[in-house]
């Protein structure tokens, strides 16, 4: 049998192709599945960086070409790369058709082979780290027993979360204006056989639960981790320079070899001349587009990593760094997929919870509850900032009031922040109705100047009595203005606390008549 690319035989044993460019082009290649996940994201980073992989010609010379996603998948399946011998991995089968017998070749399943013997010789990658990715790699398959690769959509759960009632994966769908309203239903048996659904509900509240979990899981790890993460990308070379400059050594090398083939050429022979001059022209072409190569790569370099003092200080708030929008969603789910094997869900539909029961890789299992939303209930604002709107429309409008919820930290439902047409909009939907003067100036709802003024006592006075609960008033904001309804004004209680007030001249009841204010009152 021919060696693979990267192999020479020496007898009856495998070693390394001694061609240095060969041997780190091997390595980019199981370095870059790793990283990446899948084979497929490999090829795709190779192709974005223009990066050729050798190739085994008919004849057994090397040649490079652009790599393809078979070239990659023969190399990371190939247990040769990991150091083994295998042996008899295909059968013959024979078939019958009207011209006669044909004979077919097929590929045998693992389990089948005649041989497979680890440490034989010297590999690209260990036999453990080569099994780890070849299973990485099978993984990426999404059927009933793998979860499948990850993809770009925003789910956390995607293939990872199971039926507890029949045992199949949840699919996902988004939902929404913009799709991304994401959605987990136990659909197979409809897709398939055209059974009943089992269970389905939104994907929003359950990813926000895994999320706190993980990130509770990893916090107390993440500076170490991203301390570690800073020295080992300073210590990490770049992959594409250093391919690039190999490359760019074998161009020069071909390229000298054309001259001195030219140059060793009888002039007089032109025939034999012009076909060298020809070569050298096409090798020092190629070493001028590899020269390119490399100056736009280092123009495109990226400004360098951060600190590690400055990675400690993001470790110490992942929430930030996960719900950042340069975060990949690929890699929140590898993240996920690493710590979590499985979850299954359920409903409980007598509490209206939705169950998670989450199995961590290391053997550990939790059990989450949740409160079942009704659509589009994520979104909407909550029940204490409409009453605060409800009351603080008797005093004020819509501008300042978006003032107020702002000033208290206050949020619309989709985590914007206030404004009056946002106000409007909202005292629209729940049918509240605006702010308006009265048309006789006699006010039914007054702030605690006002009130004070109709009372004619301190503000402080009357704020103190309001929060002992002696007069009728609403507070709805920490950071907002007490309403009194004028009617609580002119009780017996009201009237009582105004002429002690007025009675008491350590503590008098306001300012002297002829003093005046420069500051008029915002309460």
């Amino acid at each position: 049998m021919a060696a693979p690319v990267g192999f020479v035989k020496a007898g009856d044993r495998y070693e390394k192709d001694p061609d240095r460019r060969v041997q780190e082009a091997i390595k980019l290649v199981f370095d870059k599945v790793e990283e990446l996940g899948s084979a497929r994201q490999a090829l795709c980073w190779l192709h974005e960086y223009n990066l050729d992989l050798p190739v085994k010609q008919s004849n057994g010379d090397t040649a490079w070409r652009r790599p393809s996603y078979s070239t990659i998948h023969r190399i990371i399946e190939n247990p040769v790369y990991g150091g083994a011998y295998a042996y008899g991995k295909t059968a013959v089968a024979a078939g019958y058709t009207a011209e006669g017998m044909s004979v077919k070749i097929r590929r045998k399943r693992r389990n089948e082979w005649l041989t497979l013997k680890p440490n034989t010789h010297d590999g690209y990658v260990s036999w453990d780290r080569f099994e780890a990715i070849r299973a990485m790699v099978s993984s990426n398959v999404a059927t009933g027993r793998y979860h499948g690769a990850p993809k770009h959509g925003d789910t956390l759960l995607a293939g990872l979360i199971r039926c507890k009632r029949c045992g199949r994966k949840l699919t996902v769908r988004y939902t929404g204006m913009k799709h991304h309203i994401p959605r987990y239903s136990c659909s197979r048996a409809w897709m398939d056989n055209g059974g009943p659904l089992c269970i389905a509900f939104g994907g929003l509240r359950v990813d926000d639960a895994i999320e706190e979990a993980l990130l509770g899981v990893v916090g107390p790890g993440a500076i170490a981790a991203a301390t570690a993460a800073a020295k080992e990308a300073e210590e990490r070379q770049d992959q594409v320079r250093d391919a690039l400059s190999r490359d760019l050594e074998a161009a020069r090398y071909a390229a000298d070899r054309a001259f001195r083939q030219y140059d060793a050429a009888d002039p007089a022979n032109r025939l034999v001349a012009s076909e060298l001059e020809a070569r050298w022209n096409r090798s020092l072409a190629h070493a001028a587009e590899v020269e390119g190569k490399i100056a736009m790569h280092d123009a495109a370099m990226p400004a360098p990593i951060a600190d590690p003092a400055s990675l400690g200080v993001l470790a110490s708030n992942l929430k930030t760094v996960w719900d950042a929008p340069t975060t990949d969603a690929r890699l929140k789910k590898r993240i996920v997929r690493t710590l979590v094997h499985e979850v299954v869900a359920d409903i409980d539909e007598a509490a209206s919870e939705i169950v998670l029961i989450v199995h961590w890789v290391g053997g550990a299992h939790s059990e989450m509850r949740l409160p079942k939303r009704r659509r589009g209930q994520r979104n909407s604002t909550s029940a204490d900032t409409i009453q605060a709107v409800r009351q603080l429309v008797l005093v004020t409008s819509d501008d300042l009031i978006a003032s107020l919820l702002n000033r208290n930290g206050l949020k619309t439902g989709n985590g914007n922040r206030w404004t009056r047409e946002r106000v409007t909009s909202l005292r629209s939907h729940h049918h509240i109705p605006v702010f308006k003067p009265a048309d006789n100036g006699i006010e039914p709802w007054l702030n605690l100047g006002n009130a004070a003024k109709l009372l004619k006592i301190a503000p402080k006075t009357l704020r103190l009595a309001a929060q002992a609960g002696q007069i009728e008033a609403f507070h709805p904001l920490s950071e907002g203005p007490w309403i009194f309804a004028r009617a609580s004004l002119i009780t017996t209680a009201a009237q009582s606390i105004a002429e002690r007030a007025r009675q008491n001249p350590r503590y008098p009841a306001g300012s002297h008549p002829n003093q005046q204010s420069l500051f008029s009152s915002t309460t």
